[in-house]
């Protein structure tokens, strides 16, 4: 794809790089994420964060993948905190390798994130990304709850989800793209909700009155997610995503086992109560690494 000189929108204390790429097909503009005014969010939600500045952020009317974008952008030699937003996503992944749905309306952004994470523990970026972004959701009001490992449910339909990639040196994970896809005013398939019927069915006038407030949100929140991973509040993570978690107490079959879901690992895997169940709990657990079963919805 093409793209015409970046605009760039500097003052003492930011730097934010936007590359307007040309189109080719006429799109309604009203869907489409507003520069100035996230520029006008990030710079509110940081005032209470002194030492941050805003991220370099690219954004673009449409791309394949905004993860795609950001490998390439970092092979490039772009930094640690960057941002991809796009306005649709033409081939938008999720987990099992499923196409996400990516129309306009919808807020589909990605960060480069430089890291120091055992490959063990891997499955805490996705768990740690998601409950940071629902821990700052619900602090506007927005009742978000988690279905693991990386999905945003609102109502009980799914609002969003995330999908993290990557790069490993050693034993180590070094370097990753966080990729999120929420549902702002796009269509959304049956199981699916947007944040702004939500918001037209609350008794409470709405808390977020902008895709582009809900960008800065969202970077929030993975903000607060990646500060967790440390050992000294990975535990704090882990206990309010388990608070959060829809699937808590629910049956599943494990191969030709029956049993209960009772939480995560710290490892961020699904932790299994093996059937029959005493007064005094399980006898026997069993953990499930993320993409090895399907937990559904309901």
């Amino acid at each position: 794809m093409r793209l015409q000189t970046p605009l760039i929108l500097t003052d003492s204390s930011l730097c934010l790089c936007v590359f307007v790429p040309l189109c080719f097909i006429p799109i309604p503009l009203n869907n489409l994420l507003n520069l100035s005014r996230l520029e006008s969010a990030l710079q509110t939600l940081m005032e209470t964060r002194r030492g941050t500045s805003l991220p370099t952020i690219y954004y673009f009317d449409s791309l394949i993948s905004t993860n795609q974008t950001a490998w390439e952008l970092l092979e490039q030699g772009e930094p640690s905190g960057t941002v991809v937003i796009a306005g649709e996503q033409t081939a938008g992944r999720g987990q099992w390798g499923r196409q996400w749905q990516s129309s306009q309306g919808g807020l589909f952004l990605s960060k480069i994130v430089d890291i120091n994470l055992r490959v063990t523990q891997q499955a805490q970026l996705s768990i740690s990304s998601a409950w940071g972004i629902a821990t700052i959701l619900r602090d506007r009001s927005c009742p978000v709850q988690l279905k693991w490992p990386n999905d945003l449910i609102l109502n009980q339909r799914k609002l969003g989800g995330i999908l993290t990639e990557t790069k490993i040196s050693g034993q180590l994970i070094t370097q990753a793209v966080i990729g999120v896809g929420l549902n702002w005013e796009n269509p959304v398939p049956e199981i699916g909700i947007n944040l702004q019927t939500f918001f037209a069915h609350s008794p409470t006038p709405p808390t977020i009155q902008s895709l582009e407030f809900l960008a800065a949100l969202v970077l929030q929140g993975l903000d607060l997610g990646i500060q967790h991973l440390s050992d000294t509040k990975v535990k704090k993570m882990l206990t309010g995503y388990n608070q959060l978690l829809t699937c808590m107490g629910k049956p599943i079959q494990i191969g030709d086992q029956m049993g209960e879901i009772i939480g995560i690992s710290e490892q961020g895997n699904l932790r299994v109560g093996l059937y029959p169940k005493t007064e005094i709990g399980f006898s026997q657990e069993i953990d499930q690494q993320p993409g090895t079963i399907n937990i559904g919805y309901s």
